[in-house]
């Protein structure tokens, strides 16, 4: 029985050790850094003395939608005053072409060539959608797919079989100009009567992108009013990376006293929790990379506070095998009650602590709600890791170490 608990013993340890040292090199290049780490461009908009703080309220909300649609994470979007926004993009690829999107208006209209009368607009948008037509070359097979609402249908419909039935095949006038922010940028001649709420708009369109661009203007909604780019800069890190080293720096030295009070209390199983945490850490990073979250100070004070609980989980276990130990009972049965024992005051701390952080997560924004993440994680990690991991270790270290004064007892 000790030959095979001390060779499970050793492959545990060695799982430990081989993913903490392949999480290091996946992680090192892997990890995406915030504003405040890396930088970024910041971008104000000003809005029209008029605006209402209904109409900066839906501005907000627009450039959020397409903000997040590019794949930025962690964006600060806010307001300014009475009319302006702010707008800070941390490690982005391409600035130019993420200012473009943030500040056009996207006004879409349709318009009767023979009347000038406005047949629709984007507010009457269900949803904009790009896509490719193989039969076509060039970038005529580009093209952006819309659905109308059933207001726009309805109002879609009676235009063109209007001008079907007022004008000869092919006549100019069949003509429904497609108009964004005051640019015509296609006019199709209207063949059959459309009552089914469908378009396209095609051609003009270089790439693929340049379509999912336009589709993505258009599903988000078109700004409530003209917001004017006043400032457009790249900027450096707040804090940079040496506060990055320092934090990990601070890190480590608050993990190696953790553990040295653990193995000094406890012992034994002060050695089992400090095993515990490196593989908690390394999952907690691993699953940060995976997400593709953006590291930020907060996230990784999130993360130094999920790791206080992960250790706190250990000791809770650790007291209630004591207390086992010391009412007569066996190591082993020791060990499996105190976990029964602690397992619920375990949970019940960390779901109160993770119901407040989905609050933070659905109410928060920026660095606020990186941090909820970062601590949500760490919190169901941890969970894991001292209930899972901790156990199996602990009572296979028990067959070989039957002494209970190897256990703090």
């Amino acid at each position: 029985m000790r030959k095979g608990s001390l060779l499970a013993v050793i492959v545990l340890i060695l799982f430990v050790a081989v993913t903490a040292f392949s999480a290091f090199d996946f992680l090192r290049d892997d990890l995406r850094l915030g504003l405040d780490l890396r930088g970024g461009v910041q971008v104000r908009l000003e809005a029209p003395v008029d605006a209402t703080d209904d109409d900066m309220a839906r501005a907000v909300a627009i450039i959020d939608n397409r903000v997040n649609a590019l794949g930025v994470t962690e964006p600060e979007i806010r307001r300014e005053g009475a009319n302006r926004i702010l707008v800070e993009l941390p490690g982005v690829d391409d600035p130019e072409e993420a200012v473009a999107l943030i500040g056009q208006t996207a006004l879409l209209e349709f318009i009767r060539v023979d009347t000038d009368e406005v047949v629709v607009t984007g507010r009457d948008l269900e949803n904009a959608v790009e896509g490719i037509d193989p039969a076509q070359f060039g970038s005529n097979q580009y093209h952006v797919s819309l659905e109308f609402n059933r207001e726009g249908a309805r109002l879609f419909g009676e235009a063109t079989r209007d001008l079907v039935s007022m004008y000869p095949e092919n006549d100019p006038d069949r003509i429904i100009a497609i108009v964004l922010d005051d640019n015509v940028i296609s006019t199709p001649m209207v063949q059959n009567p459309i009552t089914d709420g469908q378009a396209s708009i095609s051609g003009g369109f270089e790439s693929l992108q340049d379509a999912k661009n336009l589709a993505l203007l258009l599903s988000s909604g078109a700004l409530p009013v003209e917001m004017d780019i006043i400032e457009k800069r790249s900027v450096g890190p707040r804090f940079g990376l040496e506060s990055l080293e320092r934090s990990a720096t601070a890190a480590l030295y608050g993990l190696i006293l953790v553990g040295i009070f653990m193995i000094a209390y406890y012992r034994l199983p002060g050695i089992i929790a400090v095993i515990s945490l490196v593989l908690y850490t390394t999952i907690v990073w691993m699953v940060l990379s995976y997400i593709n979250a953006t590291i930020t100070l907060p996230g990784i004070a999130g993360f130094l506070l999920s790791v206080g609980m992960a250790v706190d989980a250990n000791i809770i276990i650790y007291e209630r095998i004591k207390e086992e130990l010391k009412n007569g009972k066996s190591l082993r049965a020791s060990i499996d009650s105190g976990f029964k024992r602690a397992i619920w005051t375990i949970f019940d701390a960390n779901v109160t602590t993770l119901i407040a952080s989905f609050v933070l997560i659905y109410f928060g924004t920026g660095v606020i709600k990186g941090f909820a993440v970062t601590l949500s994680i760490g919190i169901v990690t941890s969970m894991l890791t001292a209930v899972f991991f901790t156990r199996i270790l602990l009572k296979q270290v028990s067959q070989i170490f039957k002494n209970t004064k190897f256990y703090g007892a």
